[in-house]
């Protein structure tokens, strides 16, 4: 989904999902004969691109192993989930044949196609479909069908443009979702049962009296569509069916909800999904969390263990119909490029861990869908190899040397992840232990020696890169860079347009600080001095300007402001702003 158009009910909703420290549940992969009815039968029979069960007597793919099948997975986001007039109204171009070609070819086996039903459909009484949408909808899943993928459709942003009105609007809602599910159930009957039904994303409910009553209008939801879906015939009375937590969100109530509605069902071919950003402060890059720490790899741990426990132990399979970090829909420097591998490194390696299937989202950002090549070919290096296999990491991927004065030796702490150390390398030599390096347990320290050569002729910026190469994964890479502290000048300018020159000198801005003069928190979500990274401030590196955005400004006092801009060398520039009215002025 385009982030940007979600409630904040649903954004933090979205956020609850991350990673625990559990084994899957024993038998998680069985290939026992299903039970009557099962979809496994029909996809035995009918399907070219079968899931892992070997043809042999009683022996067909239970759900969970068609589940499992699915991994790794793909978002085809912000596409036919716009909202607009058509596919391309949120920026990516037309879906081709040969585009889903290049998806499959990059090791993904299963594509999420969001869909957004509500402007292409009509009023009561029947909520008729545009039949042309339709058609362009069933065409490019038959082209994901026929490239051997397995497919999800659901009912996207209508879940906050009117499912959503569902509490003061039941009868209606429940009509219009109804007579939906029933065109598009009548339309893919006799799809490939590779083709997957999602009920509806992120629901969510306004108005409502409280999370109770939220749960029991998603259970009737569900379940209509469950009797929908079953009873349209064909393919559908076996078609895996993929139902979500309140928000996709994963607090115990909402899990132990669905949990009990998926019990209560009784049908052996259904998928439990939950969506997963992260610890939402790291994704989003505010109050301070610029690493990838122990708290919020905790965090990770514990929300899997809630959803290990409510659905994988009991032998239902779980999707992350989404993952990734919430601050990729403004920009994907909001969380710095080290930290975002550690991040996405742990997160494969989680997945993997518990036998969960796992859909990357992107609506643009990541593959770019007219070049066919990924726009940070490191981040999906450490995003497919996290498939297979664990990656050694570092605590930093930044290495700052002084431009100018004494060069000293600086440490790194490896962070093996079950790999060993094999050896530091540049521009693909091996480099010397005791002469160019030393490692002394997991502190890897760089030789003054080695730093002076990398530093070259100290021009603030990019100087060199280390590779630091493990036994397994993909090796970790070190930048280093010459640098000087940040140097900010006056400016003036109005509460909509305001820019801070800035000499970064070889520098990068990991965060802000904002205060009032009496030490209060100032600006936007004033529970932490600490603002969202390029939401109230971000960096123009090439412009040499730190712009403040009008949404910071919208939320702060007239008067004195005081910033500490943090930067990842860790050096620290105070500035001063002066606020009033429009008018803003800034001095250092």
């Amino acid at each position: 989904m385009q982030r940007t158009a979600r409630t904040l009910a649903g954004i933090v909703a979205g956020l609850a999902l991350t990673f625990a420290s559990v084994a899957p549940a024993a038998g998680a992969a069985t290939t026992t004969a299903p039970e009557p009815g099962s979809v496994a039968g029909q996809t035995q029979a009918t399907d070219k691109h079968k899931p892992r069960c070997k043809p042999k007597p009683r022996c067909r793919p239970t759900i969970t192993d068609i589940a499992a099948d699915m991994q790794p997975g793909w978002n085809l986001g912000n596409t036919f989930d716009a909202t607009g007039s058509d596919e391309t109204s949120w920026g990516n171009p037309r879906v081709t044949e040969e585009f889903l070609d290049q998806i499959r070819a990059q090791g993904f086996k299963s594509i999420r196609i969001p869909v957004t039903w509500g402007q292409h459909q009509g009023g009561a009484p029947d909520h008729t479909i545009d039949p042309a949408y339709l058609d362009r909808v069933e065409e490019v899943v038959d082209w994901a069908l026929d490239d051997g993928f397995h497919v999800m459709i659901n009912i996207h942003h209508d879940s906050w443009q009117w499912v959503n009105t569902m509490p003061t609007n039941h009868d209606a809602v429940l009509d219009r979702y109804s007579d939906t599910w029933t065109q598009i159930a009548d339309r893919f009957r006799d799809a490939n049962t590779r083709l997957q039904f999602e009920s509806v994303n992120e629901p969510q409910f306004a108005n409502s009296s409280g999370e109770a009553a939220e749960l029991e209008l998603l259970a009737e939801l569900n379940s209509v569509f469950h009797e929908i879906v079953r009873g349209s015939g064909g393919r559908n009375a076996v078609r895996p069916l993929v139902l979500p937590t309140l928000h996709t969100g994963s607090d115990p109530a909402l899990l132990d909800a669905l949990a009990a509605e998926i019990a209560a069902l009784d049908d052996p071919n259904l998928i439990a999904t939950v969506h997963n950003y992260g610890f939402w402060p790291f994704s989003v890059n505010i109050a301070g969390y610029t690493r990838f720490n122990a708290e919020v790899q905790q965090s990770l741990t514990d929300q899997l263990d809630l959803v290990h426990a409510a659905f994988t132990a009991r032998g239902v399979p779980v999707v992350i119909g989404e993952y990734g970090l919430l601050g990729f829909d403004r920009h994907t420097g909001t969380v710095e490029q080290g930290e975002k591998l550690k991040f996405f490194e742990y997160f494969g390696h989680a997945a993997k861990q518990r036998g969960f299937t796992t859909m990357l989202w992107d609506n643009g950002q990541h593959f770019d869908r007219t070049a066919y090549t990924w726009r940070d070919q490191a981040l999906f290096d450490q995003i497919s190899s996290s498939w297979t296999e664990r990656s050694g990491t570092a605590s930093s991927d930044l290495v700052f040397v002084p431009a100018s004065g004494t060069i000293a030796a600086q440490s790194l702490t490896l962070n093996p992840n079950g790999t060993t150390f094999d050896a530091l390398l540049h521009d693909g030599v091996e480099l010397a232990a005791g002469t160019d390096y030393t490692l002394t347990g997991d502190q890897l320290t760089l030789s003054a020696a080695l730093l002076e050569q990398l530093a070259g002729d100290r021009t603030p910026g990019p100087a060199d890169e280390l590779v630091v190469r493990y036994s397994g994964g993909v090796p970790w890479t070190v930048r280093i860079l010459n640098q000087e502290t940040p140097v900010l000048q006056g400016a003036s300018g109005t509460t909509s347009s305001f820019a801070i020159p800035t000499s970064f000198t070889g520098d990068q801005l990991a965060t802000m600080e904002a205060k009032y003069a009496d030490g209060s928190n100032a600006g936007p979500q004033n529970w932490t001095s600490y603002k969202e990274f390029d939401v109230a401030f971000a960096p123009d590196y090439p412009a040499g300007t730190i712009k403040l955005n009008p949404a910071f400004f919208a939320e702060v006092n007239d008067g004195t402001v005081n910033l500490t801009f943090h930067f990842w060398s860790g050096d620290t520039v105070t500035y001063t702003l002066t606020k009033t009215g429009t008018q803003v002025t800034g001095t250092p």
